[in-house]
C-alpha cells in the first residue's frame, strides 16, 4: 500500500492556480444586430451590442514539476496582474475566449512547454474555461 501511494505522488500532476480581479469594458457588436442575438423576445441580448462594463475574475493555473516552488504563486499573481497594469482594460470587441488566448501567448513565453489552464469570467457570473496542454 505505501509503495503505491508513493508511484501515486511520484507521478501525480501538480498544478499552482491563481486569481484576480479586472475592471474591464467590452462589446459584442454582433448583438445589436444579428437575429440570432437580437430577438426582441426573452433571449434578447441586443445590450452587448454597446459597451458595458464587467468586474473579469480570472483564474490561472499552470502545471508545476516538483513540490517546492517550482513557480512561486504570489510572484506568478503578481506578475499576472502587472499584464494588466491599465486601470480599467479597454477590450473592445473581445470575448473571455480571446481574453484567455492573449494571456496564453504572454503566460507560454514566460513558462514554455507547460500545460495551463486559463479561466475567466463576466462578474463571476459567466465565462470561458480553456485548457492548454501541450
Amino acid at each position: 500500500m505505501t509503495e503505491q501511494r508513493e508511484n501515486q505522488k511520484a507521478n501525480a500532476d501538480r498544478w499552482i492556480w491563481v486569481t484576480f480581479q479586472k475592471e474591464g469594458i467590452h462589446c459584442y457588436p454582433a448583438a445589436a444586430d444579428d437575429p440570432e442575438l437580437a430577438t426582441g423576445d426573452w433571449d434578447d441580448v441586443s445590450f452587448l451590442g454597446v459597451p458595458h462594463r464587467h468586474i473579469f475574475h480570472f483564474r490561472v493555473a499552470i502545471k508545476v514539476t516538483h513540490n517546492d516552488r517550482d513557480i512561486e504563486f504570489i510572484q506568478f499573481k503578481r506578475w499576472l496582474e502587472r499584464l494588466y497594469s491599465l486601470e480599467v482594460l479597454s477590450l473592445d470587441y473581445k470575448s473571455c475566449e480571446m481574453m484567455s488566448d492573449d494571456l496564453f501567448d504572454n503566460i507560454s513565453e514566460k513558462y514554455p512547454g507547460r500545460n495551463i489552464k486559463i479561466e475567466i469570467s463576466e462578474d463571476g457570473e459567466n465565462g470561458a474555461l480553456i485548457e492548454y496542454n501541450i
